[in-house]
């Protein structure tokens, strides 16, 4: 994101860049060894997703969804 007098430029997504893979720096994923069957390695990063998404809707809507699926709630056409 970009920044003027301490605020973003970007007001919604539309406006923001994503970042592309050669931008992105290096990430290090090491898994701990604790003993027995190394299982789920892949998805820690999966969790997060459901409520950063209900928040990113409820900053868009005003309504807060509490229930999965969330098109049960919102209409996304």
């Amino acid at each position: 994101m970009t920044y003027e007098n301490f605020a973003p430029v970007q007001t919604n997504f539309h406006l923001f860049e994503a970042m592309r893979f050669h931008q992105a720096p290096e990430i290090i994923v090491k898994g701990l060894e604790l003993g027995g069957e190394v299982r789920g390695i892949g998805e820690p990063p999966v969790p997060p997703a459901a409520p950063a998404l209900a928040n990113a809707i409820f900053a868009l809507t005003g309504k807060r969804v509490r229930e999965l699926p969330f098109n049960k709630s919102v209409n996304f056409a």
